[in-house]
């Protein structure tokens, strides 16, 4: 049994239990007919100091590239969000579904570029023997989960973009830059989870 598992597991419930009316989202920028359904896989690794795992995309990708982000991608015809989120993660980095441990999909993120983006909470064992697919990452790495969840690390910045101002946060974290969507729906499962509950226990 993993203690980190149950004491997320019961935070990420009681967080879930009531509707929270102002999280990030780009739905605003989205074009509704462009839009497809993809999921992500936040994996938190059991260790004393849990960490995230995040990839860096290739420059070359047609989408986000360059860009720091969960393992993930378009859902397949026949896939939940579950489902496609641990496929991405064995595609990706090839992690095995069989070490993941689900604890739950949490809010949705619709992006500007035309995702609906389910993200999918999971844990998974310590320094696992990922292998990055050099066609979809261009690197990996592993930042900590408390830094990660306390908002007052996160910097908000501003930018006009497609005819409006646009709100996003970003953090640096050992030469990696995480902003946008990453930075937005670890913002908002931080709505969802209280990381001093999590990390007093």
């Amino acid at each position: 049994m993993s203690a980190l598992f149950d004491r997320l597991q019961t935070l990420f419930e009681q967080g879930h239990r009531a509707e929270i009316p102002d999280l990030l989202s780009d739905e605003r920028f989205a074009d509704a007919d462009r839009t497809a359904d993809a999921a992500v896989l936040i994996a938190v690794t059991d260790r004393p100091a849990p960490g995230v795992i995040l990839t860096q995309r290739p420059a070359g990708m047609r989408n986000h590239p360059g860009q720091v982000a969960f393992p993930g991608g378009k859902i397949d015809p026949g896939e939940n969000a579950i489902q496609a989120a641990l496929r991405e993660a064995e595609e990706e980095l090839a992690m095995q579904r069989a070490q993941v441990r689900i604890v739950g999909a949490t809010d949705r993120y619709q992006t500007g570029t035309g995702f609906d983006i389910t993200p999918v909470l999971g844990v998974v064992p310590p320094d696992l023997p990922l292998v990055p697919n050099p066609g979809e990452v261009e690197a990996w790495f592993e930042a900590p989960l408390d830094i990660m969840l306390d908002r007052d690390n996160w910097t908000e910045h501003e930018v006009f973009w497609n005819g409006a101002t646009r709100r996003y946060l970003e953090y640096h974290h050992e030469g990696f830059r995480i902003w946008g969507v990453t930075a937005a729906i670890i913002a908002n499962l931080s709505r969802r989870i209280e990381y001093r509950a999590l990390f007093d226990a």
